[in-house]
């Protein structure tokens, strides 16, 4: 798709960010503006870090999320805010991927779990139109989908599924956890079905996949406070009512560096400031981020994220 072509797509994004900033403003959200770089990276166990090498010979890495330096700037008191940040993710390039992306975030003091996905789904609509939506729980959409009950369901369950449904299993199935094997039924066997002109909601995870979200007993369920929303089969946004907990935090960051190990992956230091923060106090509070490039990729119908972006990777 040659650049002039984009020229019209280009022009509408503009307009979007205008309108996201007045969508932010009538929620009375302050914009900030933190560093991409940091000497210290997002633990995550299935996402990987850029790294660039410093002039005095250390490491720095390039933020998949301003959600850390966003929280320090909360536990400080600057509460209720958002940014628009470019951030950066290493090995991501597809269809729907580029290692540079657009990312919309914010958090909210004092906010509900249903809130915050209302407000969500208010931002969506921005781009997308009013559509009708659906919600699921995680088990509730296993159970729809696949006739899986995860509370139930072993690992050996789980893998007699995917070998079953998938036209070539993957080598390594039978070194992979629950977690892995419920992630990979998702992804490949459900995903692609979820939102068909509707947006849907996906929420309430099991507990294991909390990520830095808060965890309660619904139903006498143990869940984490997490919720997606998809699109056409895409997901588009990732929300949690954050965790609090400094001691918890600093455990799950620690398990998910261990589990990074074990799948041959480097572990990644640890953010004491991020930790110190959440330490002084972090007010209750909800928060999500949510594509920019995705939902422009949606809005103007096409089929992959290099056409809704002025210079993907590949062109540059």
């Amino acid at each position: 798709m040659s650049l002039e072509s984009k020229i019209p797509l280009l022009k509408d994004r503009a307009l979007m960010f205008k309108r996201a900033r007045l969508f932010f403003e009538e929620l009375q959200l302050i914009e900030v503006d933190t560093p991409i770089l940091s000497p210290t990276a997002p633990i995550d166990l299935h996402i990987d870090i850029m790294e660039t090498k410093m002039h005095d010979k250390k490491v720095g890495y390039f933020h998949s999320s301003p959600e850390y330096a966003m929280k320090r700037l909360i536990s400080a008191g600057l509460t209720d805010i958002y940014q628009i940040s470019h951030v950066y993710r290493y090995g991501e390039e597809g269809s729907l991927h580029n290692p540079e992306f657009t990312m919309v975030e914010w958090y909210q003091k004092g906010c509900s779990f249903d809130k915050i996905i209302g407000d969500t789904l208010s931002f969506i609509r921005l781009f997308l139109g009013d559509l009708p939506v659906r919600a699921m729980s995680y088990r509730q959409m296993l159970l729809h989908f696949v006739s899986i009950d995860y509370l139930i369901a072993t690992d050996n369950d789980l893998r007699a599924y995917i070998k079953e449904n998938s036209d070539s299993a993957p080598s390594s199935l039978s070194t992979w956890d629950k977690d892995t094997l419920l992630q990979y039924i998702v992804s490949f066997h459900i995903e692609p079905h979820l939102g068909k002109n509707e947006l849907f909601v996906l929420k309430y995870f099991p507990a294991s996949q909390a990520a830095l979200s808060q965890v309660q007993t619904l139903n006498n369920e143990k869940v984490a406070e997490r919720f997606e929303v998809y699109f056409e089969g895409i997901e588009l946004a990732n929300g949690y009512h954050e965790l609090t907990d400094a001691t918890e935090q600093r455990k799950r960051l620690i398990e998910s560096n261990k589990k990074r190990l074990l799948l041959g992956k480097e572990d990644l230091p640890l953010d004491h400031n991020f930790i110190a923060a959440l330490e002084k106090g972090l007010p209750d509070c909800c928060g999500v981020a949510v594509g920019f490039d995705r939902l422009m990729m949606l809005r103007h119908k096409k089929p992959i994220l290099s056409e809704a972006i002025a210079f993907a990777w590949s062109e540059l």
